[in-house]
């Protein structure tokens, strides 16, 4: 369970100078579905700019992290991924956010939506620039989650991951129309024995075989399971994401 510490978003943005350029630790209180109250742990990093320009809004993406960053440690989930290079001094264009997945839990799709709608609701977030991306458990969770809301999320990079592809196949009409345009950008390594490079494949036969007109799949040859340092240090892929719009 998530734990019951509480800080005030408005709080944090009492001091949103000191955000900007780093990631800020926090946890946030939420309602998930049925009503129930738990609380994330996330870093918050807010670009460039947020604090001066006060009318703009600005793309979110959200980054989940794999087994190994699960717990009550947040600096753990700066070891890989966007978190990484925010606290190695890299600008990025977005504000981000990077849950922490409990000890011993996977990634829960209606605890992540509340997170998104509080996002949504307290930042001034771009709704038409939503972008979601995760490595291993993280790309199982993107896989999840960006089908679930394929009609919010403008795109996604799921990076050695998996999923349901029946997913696919239960989308119609509004919902079937926006998961063919979802923006789809799958990474894996050819040589992974942790989680095998079937698992991406299957799920962007899935999606053409659905009608999607255009989901990517990198695969790196000699790569092992860690197919996000490469993905993540290559600047295409931010390119990429700002190039869809819901």
């Amino acid at each position: 369970m998530f734990s019951v510490i509480r800080t005030a978003l408005t709080l944090l943005l009492a001091t949103a100078g000191l955000t900007l350029g780093a990631s800020v630790q926090t946890q946030e209180s939420i309602t998930v579905a049925g009503g129930k109250k738990q609380t994330v742990s996330y870093l918050l990093y807010l670009p460039e700019g947020y604090k001066e320009k006060a009318d703009a809004k600005w793309p979110l993406m959200i980054f989940l992290h794999g087994a190994g960053e699960r717990g009550d440690d947040l600096n753990r989930v700066k070891v890989h991924g966007p978190p990484k290079l925010v606290e190695q001094g890299k600008k990025l264009p977005f504000i981000v956010i990077s849950p922490q997945c409990p000890r011993n839990q996977r990634w829960n799709d209606d605890a992540l939506t509340a997170l998104l709608d509080h996002a949504c609701k307290e930042l001034r977030v771009d709704t038409s620039r939503l972008y979601l991306t995760g490595l291993s458990m993280g790309g199982y969770g993107s896989w999840s989650l960006g089908l679930k809301l394929c009609e919010r999320f403008a795109a996604i990079a799921p990076i050695c991951g998996g999923g349901s592809f029946i997913d696919t196949y239960v989308a119609s009409g509004a919902r079937g129309k926006a998961l063919r345009s979802l923006g789809v950008w799958a990474f894996h390594g050819a040589k992974d024995t942790v989680v095998p490079l079937s698992e991406s494949e299957k799920m962007v036969a899935a999606l053409k075989k659905f009608g999607h007109p255009n989901p990517k799949l990198t695969v790196y040859p000699e790569a092992r399971h860690d197919s996000w340092t490469k993905t993540y240090n290559n600047p295409e892929l931010y390119q990429w994401f700002l190039k869809h719009r819901r």
